[in-house]
């Protein structure tokens, strides 16, 4: 599984500004009803990756905001699943610091982790490799891409973050991975512009997918709780009572 995250955009904003993206989610599947957990990012970050916010607040680096617990992807290594993040921007693997070409660390959950620090330096890396996995067809089981700045229409457009989707989006359906019809690629916002109680766009691009509007009351936690279905793995904190994106899709991925 494949989860592209972009910044800052309620729901309504996301389906009138990012027109390819929700033509992909008219085709496959949408949630309407798929709620952020806080304000501002990094907590949402560290909740879909952790089950919970680790008690964060706000948007400051690994070194001020240590995590000391799990994440869906050390929790996929732990399965005998393959992990990876690939952050557009990040000048070397794993970066905890910002920099590169509109790099932001509070937007790398796994760079927190500071347990799994070792699969991080090895599996966190530039988005340059996404290419590479997409055509080899080694995406990872448990996977995340992180826009940078600009591609996440944070300080830049919606229409530009559509635009860098539907480059990686024409590519991944060329790839092996989506031929063999496992592969499923999310899309959802961090949060919104706290215009819509917290509601954004979440897609979920899966062959079982046919125009498929999900009106479950859905959370990052949800997403969390999808990661470890995919992994095989215990649900972490929150997870564990979350509704299921699983069943609401009817996603046969366990």
């Amino acid at each position: 599984m494949l989860v592209f995250v972009e910044e800052n955009h309620s729901l309504d904003e996301m389906k009138a500004q990012m027109p390819y993206t929700f033509g992909l989610a008219q085709q496959f599947g949408y949630a309407t009803a798929y709620t952020a957990i806080t304000h501002p990012s990094e907590p949402n970050y560290i909740a879909v990756t952790g089950g919970q916010t680790h008690a964060i607040t706000n948007d400051d680096p690994p070194s001020a905001n240590p995590v000391h617990g799990t994440s869906v992807f050390g929790q996929a290594a732990a399965s005998g699943r393959t992990a990876g993040v690939y952050a557009d921007g990040m000048p070397a693997n794993c970066a905890t610091s910002d920099g590169g070409s509109d790099y932001a660390v509070k937007h790398n959950p796994w760079a927190f982790f500071t347990g799994e620090r070792g699969m991080c330096q090895k599996y966190d890396v530039p988005v340059r490799a996404l290419g590479v996995a997409i055509t080899n067809g080694s995406l990872p089981n448990v996977g995340m891409v992180i826009p940078n700045l600009c591609h996440d229409a944070h300080d830049c457009s919606l229409g530009t973050a559509d635009a860098w989707f539907k480059v990686w989006m024409t590519k991944v359906f060329q790839g092996p991975d989506w031929k063999s019809g496992h592969l499923a690629v999310v899309l959802t916002a961090d949060e919104d512009d706290q215009s819509q109680a917290n509601t954004v766009l979440t897609v979920v691009i899966h062959p079982s997918q046919k125009a498929h509007v999900v009106t479950t009351a859905l959370t990052h936690y949800s997403l969390t709780r999808l990661y470890e279905d995919v992994a095989g793995a215990p649900y972490l904190f929150s997870a564990a009572s979350a509704p299921s994106m699983t069943t609401a899709f009817g996603l046969p991925l366990r």
